[in-house]
């Protein structure tokens, strides 16, 4: 049938039937006229890889709309859903986190049908999907964390925040991740958000951390660190770091922990701006922070988080686990940031990296620099040419940059081609439904239904000691409480 095309019944029942039928007849709504005459308007499938914030807002940009029809099927490989908001924002930012009531209203659209606990790869496959669905959107996001690529990486206690962050968040892959934490300085490599989060995951009291949804297994052994100082270490100058300026600030508020930054780095960093052209407001809200949190008297605190600049990672030191961390002296030299050659090494018993994040590779995918090849949002095959009914947004389309909403308005564009695109060539005339050929396979499909009593398991947890919820961080534990066994 051709895209668009229309076709007449008058059948009384037929199209209340087949209105039913979702899967039955899956490229067609039926609509009901109020005379018993109904018309049957090609409706197309999207499936949607990843339900993370992109995800999400890529289902949204989709239903919102009523030119096409369309109905979307979100894919996910863990049993719970929202991603990044779940697993990557810091457990103290429950503001970032209300994100999820958006979700929670995409969920709601009779169009809309979750499928967790589904991985690509293992349950199903790209081709399979590309035969089921008119459209298939990858926002299968960057959670692979850059290695900094010295000596002493793998000595214990050097981690990367992309195991750091999901273990105190309660990612079900990381609950077991090694954090020695019988340790008083840990250095933490990055400067941006999420440097920040884990100095001040490190840092702070626990007991701040005691009314928020931090997994338990962290906050037990938050409890039990040692740990009072986290030094965050940059490579470049304060006009260079990546920081939002709200989480600069958010150091002041700290009741229980010092906020320390060189003054000088700052006046410097002042001063060379002054001969820029034109000073971004992000910079220069970052450098008015540093420059507040550097004329703060200390508190006197017991804790600590100290940020230093032009500082490069060149070794970790340690016989059976992380001692000390050396870094090179950077300046800023002609114009340019550049390794004056000397070095300073800093005791410590913990190292984070924080450098980026990279996507994992899968099968049949181009990928350049971490990203998924595309044009747009349009993956792009080997020789660089558009594959028809392929998309991606969020990072695996940028790579990890911007905050959560930098994905509503990145998904919605890439979602307004991908609907130019389907509806400009002939739909797939595929009935299958791939709940059925999951179910066959005997995967344990995680729907709408079942996500709402995990969810409503983990809030229920949480209401006697006061916590947002309390996290079910085994993936079998998950299942048990949605009702799924076996």
């Amino acid at each position: 049938m051709v895209p668009g095309f229309v076709e007449s019944f008058t059948f009384g029942g037929l199209p209340e039937v087949l209105s039913k039928a979702r899967w039955i007849w899956p490229q067609y709504r039926s609509q009901q006229a109020g005379s018993g005459v109904g018309s049957l308007i090609v409706t197309y499938r999207i499936a949607i890889i990843g339900a993370g914030p992109a995800g999400y807002f890529a289902a949204q940009a989709l239903l919102n709309q009523s030119e096409t029809p369309v109905e979307v099927d979100l894919i996910e490989r863990l049993p719970t859903p929202w991603g990044l908001v779940r697993s990557g924002v810091a457990p103290d930012h429950p503001k970032i986190k209300s994100v999820a009531k958006v979700f929670e209203k995409v969920s709601d659209d009779p169009r809309f049908r979750l499928l967790a606990n589904v991985e690509l790869g293992k349950d199903v496959n790209l081709d399979e999907l590309q035969t089921h669905y008119d459209a298939v959107v990858l926002s299968i996001g960057a959670d692979v964390g850059r290695t900094l690529g010295i000596p002493g990486e793998s000595l214990r206690g050097s981690l990367s925040s992309a195991e750091f962050v999901p273990w105190y968040n309660g990612h079900p892959d990381y609950v077991d991740v090694d954090v020695p934490l019988d340790v008083e300085r840990a250095v933490i490599i990055g400067a941006g958000n999420v440097a920040m989060d884990v100095a001040r995951i490190l840092a702070v009291d626990v007991e701040d951390l005691a009314k928020t949804d931090i997994a338990d297994h962290a906050l037990a052994a938050l409890r039990g660190s040692r740990v009072k100082e986290a030094i965050i270490c940059a490579r470049r100058g304060p006009e260079h770091a990546a920081f939002t300026a709200s989480e600069l600030r958010d150091l002041l508020d700290l009741e229980t922990t010092d906020a320390v930054i060189d003054a000088d780095a700052v006046v410097d960093a002042l001063s060379r701006t002054e001969d820029w052209p034109e000073v971004p407001k992000d910079v220069r809200q970052n450098l008015e922070a540093f420059k507040t949190i550097s004329e703060t008297p200390s508190k006197g605190k017991e804790r600590r988080i100290e940020i230093r600049f032009f500082l490069a990672p060149r070794e970790i030191k340690g016989q059976d686990r992380v001692e000390a961390i050396v870094l090179g002296i950077n300046a800023f030299i002609d114009g340019a940031i550049k390794d004056t050659g000397a070095s300073i090494t800093i005791p410590c018993g913990l190292v984070v990296s924080a450098v980026g994040y990279t996507t994992k590779s899968l099968p049949g995918v181009e990928f350049v620099k971490g990203a998924i090849r595309n044009e747009e949002g349009q993956v792009l095959d080997a020789s660089g040419q558009p594959i028809a009914g392929l998309y991606c947004v969020g990072w695996a389309k940028r790579g990890p940059s911007g905050v959560i909403g930098t994905n509503k308005s990145d998904a919605s564009r890439v979602m307004e081609q991908l609907l130019t695109d389907i509806t400009s060539r002939e739909e797939k005339m595929s009935k299958d439904d791939l709940k059925v050929t999951l179910n066959s396979r005997g995967v344990g499909v995680v729907e709408l239904e079942q996500w709402r009593k995990i969810n409503t398991a983990e809030i229920a947890a949480g209401e006697p000691s006061s916590r947002p919820r309390i996290k079910i961080v085994k993936t079998d534990d998950m299942l048990r409480v949605a009702g799924i066994h076996g």
